[in-house]
């Protein structure tokens, strides 16, 4: 099924912004927005305004922004291999170093070119470690992480650059293997391929080309950028099972 056509936006935000990357809504309608490839800094829209604000510091541009249930901002610093947080309310614009050391590494404690990041309600923070080809877990206050799936965590699967990681609602974590091409996925059985298993890029209805950042919405459905495709993915998932699934393309121009 083909769905085709244009949005036409309320509002158009223009704050100035250079090459942004990632972003996070709040349910609030308060948006984060990366400004870090130019200035250094993630930047915060509040609903209703009409000009942002400087937000925090950052030493890069932020792939991924995450805001956990207590109110920290996290940005994953790419090329910087490192994650950092801020809370929301704290009047300071410095960011804090919580996971990496500024360097690439492959060590407990390093990262190399992360991506992805998710935090749970046990606030432990998951990484999409992409030049290690891992997820990383780094328990709460930890510096040295739980590799849970890639390099370095036999029997689980082998990933080629792992950029997004989310969890569904019934805690089972998804993955977009971007080198290969698929979404992976957690389940009662361990992990298994989802989508684009033949892993060749392709623009088929069952291929992906270089998916990024993803999301469920509140219905179960799986939403995932297809880079190179141009377009946005939408997986409707079966009910209680992730092995099986209907797919709707969703074309947006």
């Amino acid at each position: 099924m083909w769905l085709q056509g244009s949005v036409n936006p309320d509002k158009t935000i223009s704050g100035g912004f250079s090459n942004p990357w990632g972003l996070f809504t709040r349910y609030s309608g308060d948006i984060y927005i990366d400004d870090g490839t130019s200035n250094g800094r993630v930047d915060k829209w509040s609903v209703n305004a009409n000009s942002s604000v400087p937000f925090m510091t950052v030493p890069g541009e932020c792939s991924c922004i995450f805001i956990d249930l207590i109110d920290n901002l996290y940005c994953s610093v790419t090329f910087s291999h490192q994650i950092v947080k801020k809370w929301l309310y704290d009047n300071a614009n410095a960011s804090v170093m919580i996971a990496g050391t500024g360097s690439a590494g492959s060590a407990a404690y390093q990262l190399n070119q992360p991506s992805g990041v998710f935090v749970d309600v046990n606030f432990n923070l998951y990484v999409g470690d992409c030049q290690n080809d891992r997820i990383q877990m780094f328990p709460l206050g930890e510096s040295n992480a739980i590799t849970i799936a890639g390099n370095g965590a036999p029997g689980t699967i082998t990933l080629n650059c792992p950029n997004a990681v989310t969890f569904d609602a019934n805690g089972y974590l998804f993955i977009t293997d971007t080198f290969n091409n698929r979404i992976i996925g957690s389940g009662p059985y361990g992990f298994r391929c989802l989508f684009g298993c033949t892993t060749i890029a392709g623009s088929a209805p069952n291929q992906l080309d270089w998916p990024g950042g993803f999301s469920f919405d509140t219905y179960g459905n799986l939403y995932v950028v297809d880079q190179y495709n141009y377009r946005i993915q939408k997986f409707i998932l079966a009910s209680n099972s992730c092995s099986k699934c209907n797919l709707i393309k969703i074309s947006i121009h």
